[in-house]
C-alpha cells in the first residue's frame, strides 16, 4: 500500500505562508550585512577584532532585551500586529544610518543596529511559530526549514552587495556610504510593513493544557523545550561567531583579500547554507527531524575540527561545508522545541527568541581569542556550540512523544 504524502502547508493558509516567507528574506539580509560591516569598521576606524564584534553583540542584545516584551505584545494583539510593529522598528533602525553616516559615530551605528535587532525580535517571535502552525504538525520542521531557506537567499545577497560597496579590490576599506544599503533596505521594509497592515492573517487558537487532575501544565515542565532553549543559544554562539570572522580568517591566511572573501562568503558559504535548507526541508518530509539534526550536528563537529587543527586549504573546504550542515539547525531546533506546547506556543517562542543573544557572546569570545592567539584556534568557540546541538539532537531522537 502506498504511503500517503503529508502536505507541507494547509491550503487554507497558502497566502499567509507566502507573505510570511517574504519576511525571512528581509531579516536574512539584515543579519548577513553585519559580517561585512565587521571587517569594514576594523579597517575604516582602526579598531580591534574584539571591538568590532560589538556590532553583532549590540544587535543580538536587542533580541535578549525585547524577546519577552515581543511575546507579551503578540499574545495580546496577535501575529499580524506583531509583524507590522517589528517591520516599523526594523525600518526606523535602518534609516538611522543616514545621520550615523553624517556623524561617522561608531556608537550611533551601534544604536541603529540595536533598534533593528528589536524589530527583528518582533518579526521572528511572530513568524517562526506561526509558520509551524500553518499545516500538519508532522511537517512543522520541514515547513519552517522551507520558509527559512529564503533567509539564506537574503544572506547571499547582503555580503556581495555591501562588499562591493565598502571594499576596494586591493582590500583597503573605502570611505563608502555605509548608509546607502541601509537606506534602501529601510524603504523596502516600510513598504512591506504597509502591505502587512492591510492584510488579515488568521489567528490560530489553542486550548489551555491541563494534567490528569485538571491543573494547568507549566511551560517549564516541557523538558524538550528547556533543552531546546539551551541548544538554540549555543547554536547562535557557533553560527554568528563563524559568520563574524569568516573574512578575518581567510584574509589572515592570505588566501584572498576582503572583497574576494565577501564574494566567497556569499556564493560559497551562504549559498551552501541556503541549499542546505532547501535540501533539509525536502529530506525532513521523509526523515524524522531529530535524526536529520543529529547527522547535521555531527557534520559541523567534523568540519569545525578540521578548521581548528589548521590543515591548509582543506580547512577552507571544511569551513564552507559547515554552512551546509548547520543550515537546518535553527528552524529544526525551534520546531522541535515548540512540539506539543499548545497554548504555551507564543510565550515559548518569545523565550526561544532570546537565544540570539548567543550571537552577542560568541563573537566577543572568538574576537578575543583571535586577538590573542592564531585565528584557527578561535574556532573552539563554535565547536563547543555545535557539541551542545549534537547532545540536543540525541535527546530529541530518544523521545517517543
Amino acid at each position: 500500500m502506498k504511503k500517503r504524502r503529508i502536505a507541507l502547508v494547509d491550503k487554507r493558509y497558502a497566502l499567509p505562508f507566502v507573505l510570511l516567507t517574504s519576511l525571512f528574506f528581509l531579516w536574512g539580509f539584515a543579519h548577513a550585512i553585519l559580517d561585512v560591516l565587521n571587517k569594514h569598521f576594523q579597517e575604516l576606524l582602526a579598531i580591534t577584532k574584539a571591538h568590532s564584534a560589538l556590532i553583532q553583540a549590540t544587535m543580538y542584545m536587542g533580541y535578549f532585551i525585547m524577546a519577552v516584551p515581543a511575546g507579551l505584545f503578540i499574545t495580546r494583539f496577535g501575529y499580524r500586529k506583531g509583524v507590522v510593529f517589528g517591520l516599523l522598528l526594523y525600518g526606523a533602525g535602518a534609516l538611522l544610518f543616514i545621520p550615523g553616516q553624517h556623524w561617522m559615530s561608531f556608537n550611533f551605528f551601534l544604536f541603529s543596529l540595536f533598534v533593528i535587532g528589536c524589530g527583528l525580535t518582533f518579526l521572528e517571535t511572530a513568524a517562526n511559530p506561526y509558520v509551524t502552525e500553518l499545516g500538519p504538525k508532522e511537517t512543522a520542521a520541514s515547513r519552517l526549514n522551507f520558509a527559512q531557506s529564503f533567509n539564506g537567499l537574503g544572506c547571499i545577497f547582503a555580503p556581495i552587495l555591501t562588499g562591493f560597496l565598502l571594499f576596494s579590490g586591493d582590500s583597503a576599506a573605502q570611505s563608502g556610504n555605509v548608509a546607502l544599503p541601509y537606506t534602501v533596505m529601510g524603504g523596502v521594509v516600510l513598504l512591506v510593513g504597509l502591505v502587512f497592515s492591510r492584510v488579515k492573517l488568521p489567528e490560530i487558537k489553542h486550548e489551555a493544557e491541563v494534567d490528569d487532575a485538571g491543573r494547568k501544565v507549566s511551560l517549564w515542565s516541557h523538558r524538550l523545550f528547556v533543552f531546546g532553549l539551551a541548544a538554540l543559544f549555543f547554536y547562535e554562539v557557533a553560527e554568528i561567531s563563524i559568520n563574524s570572522f569568516f573574512i578575518n580568517y581567510v584574509t589572515d591566511k592570505g588566501w584572498m583579500n576582503a572583497r574576494e572573501a565577501s564574494v566567497i562568503l556569499s556564493f560559497g558559504g551562504l549559498g551552501l547554507f541556503m541549499a542546505g535548507r532547501f535540501a533539509g526541508s525536502w529530506i525532513m518530509s521523509r526523515v524524522p527531524a531529530g535524526k536529520m539534526l543529529f547527522w547535521c550536528a555531527t557534520g559541523t563537529l567534523v568540519t569545525t575540527a578540521f578548521v581548528m587543527f589548521d590543515v591548509g586549504c582543506v580547512s577552507l573546504a571544511a569551513l564552507l561545508c559547515g554552512y551546509a550542515f548547520e543550515a537546518i539547525m535553527f528552524p529544526t531546533i525551534f520546531a522541535l522545541s515548540l512540539k506539543g506546547l499548545g497554548c504555551h506556543t507564543k510565550r515559548a517562542s518569545s523565550f526561544l527568541m532570546m537565544s540570539p543573544v548567543g550571537g552577542a557572546v560568541g563573537p566577543l569570545l572568538m574576537g578575543w581569542m583571535g586577538d590573542h592567539a592564531a585565528m584557527h584556534w578561535a574556532f573552539a568557540v563554535p565547536f563547543v556550540g555545535y557539541a551542545v546541538v549534537w547532545l540536543f539532537a540525541r535527546y530529541a531522537m530518544s523521545r517517543r512523544d
